[in-house]
């Protein structure tokens, strides 16, 4: 048993400060009802607008899949305000699927969507589809989070997976932060490659934030990072950190116009490059700080101010440290939830994680599957002397983290 050399990234937890309303959605809603537990409404009316839902109100899904009808998206249009914002999340001890996707619409502001379960029910076609990205063929939902107007708004601890797209994030959404989602098994395949990304994105104004979250590809030729655009389309100002991108699918930032404000800090991958850079001429600054690749390249093109430190990349078939790395990440938004990040440089049976600010001696630690978080826990270990003991029987491993408190 290894002992890691260990980082511990340790968030404050944050809380809405609202002492708003509290309104009710179900899956047999209906918009003439009162919006209470005994009379909930239906997810479309209660977040399009339509309903007086105000700052600092909470919007609480009850148990079920919410399918989508008559449209294959839900639109969202609330309008929260700074210090009172308006909260969409599950009722208490509830597993909230929506089956079809969200689009965040203008004037929607401040509403904070979390804990949300985002998918699409019919199979992606077991035969390579048209080429191309919009094939006639692909006879099913988009699914997914597209964001296109919101302002100052978060996505939080979503879990986004068998979309053709977990998310877009584009330049009328401004200022967003998405935080905490896993998102896995999206995508498809046409008869030229793997289609549909994690994340694609493009910004000007503002800074897109995306942090804490798991990110892995189901086929050759996704993205888990897109950040992209052609020579019409911005990509600038963005702060991309402590995300976890592992399986398949290249990290990009960059495109045909050139970048500037692109900071990369603290990001964790596995068998995945990171191309900061694309086929513009010339980029203006970026700042790469402590990202940790492995089994990938990390390449940087044409930027003219270019801040690189304590980036570790270790190629393939090359030399590893001698001791391994483990990365506990808190989660600000959720006590109870990390992410895990195991490197296993030596391949020994089981490494000691420590876990201080996360867990304390005594508390149970479930750790899930990032690409199967609903099905039973890989493991359930306890924290002994600040430490979890955990089974790693590769060189990588990653985990959703979920304490149980004594």
């Amino acid at each position: 048993m290894r002992a890691c050399q260990i980082i511990v990234l340790v968030g404050s937890i944050l809380t809405s400060s609202s002492q708003g309303a509290d309104w009710c959605v179900g899956p047999q809603g209906a918009a003439a009802n009162r919006g209470t537990p005994q009379s909930p409404w239906d997810i479309a009316s209660a977040l399009d607008g339509r309903k007086e839902v105000r700052p600092g109100d909470t919007i609480q899904f009850l148990e079920g899949t919410y399918q989508r009808r008559p449209k294959e998206l839900f639109d969202v249009r609330l309008a929260g305000s700074t210090d009172r914002p308006i909260v969409v999340r599950p009722a208490p001890g509830a597993r909230v699927r929506i089956d079809g996707g969200l689009a965040v619409q203008s004037p929607s502001a401040h509403v904070w969507l979390r804990d949300l379960e985002i998918f699409v029910s019919e199979p992606v076609p077991e035969k390579p589809v048209s080429a191309g990205s919009h094939p006639q063929d692909l006879n099913r939902p988009q699914g997914g989070l597209h964001m296109h107007g919101g302002q100052n708004c978060k996505y939080i601890n979503l879990v986004i997976h068998h979309c053709n797209q977990a998310i877009s994030c584009w330049m009328g959404e401004l200022d967003p932060e998405i935080y905490g989602c896993i998102l896995y098994g999206n995508g498809w395949r046409g008869v030229d490659r793997g289609h549909g990304h994690c994340i694609y994105t493009q910004n000007d104004e503002g800074t897109k934030t995306i942090s804490n979250c798991i990110m892995t590809c189901r086929y050759d030729g996704s993205y888990t990072m897109h950040a992209y655009g052609s020579e019409r389309a911005s990509v600038n100002n963005y702060l991309l950190t402590e995300n976890i991108c592992y399986r398949t699918g290249p990290f990009l930032v960059g495109g045909g116009r050139p970048s500037h404000g692109i900071r990369v800090h603290r990001n964790f991958l596995y068998g995945i490059d990171m191309r900061i850079g694309y086929t513009t001429p010339y980029n203006e600054d970026c700042d790469l700080r402590d990202n940790l690749i492995v089994d990938g390249r990390l390449e940087v093109v044409r930027y003219r101010k270019v801040v690189q430190q304590g980036n570790l990349v270790v190629g393939k078939n090359g030399p590893r440290p001698a001791q391994p790395k483990c990365i506990v990440l808190p989660n600000k938004y959720d006590p109870d939830r990390a992410h895990i990040v195991i490197y296993n440089w030596a391949k020994a049976e089981a490494v000691e994680v420590p876990a201080p600010g996360f867990v304390k001696d005594g508390d149970a630690v479930e750790l899930l599957d990032p690409e199967d978080p609903f099905a039973r826990p890989v493991l359930t270990a306890t924290c002994r002397n600040s430490a979890i003991r955990i089974p790693v029987p590769h060189e990588f491993a990653a985990y959703l983290a979920r304490a149980v408190r004594r």
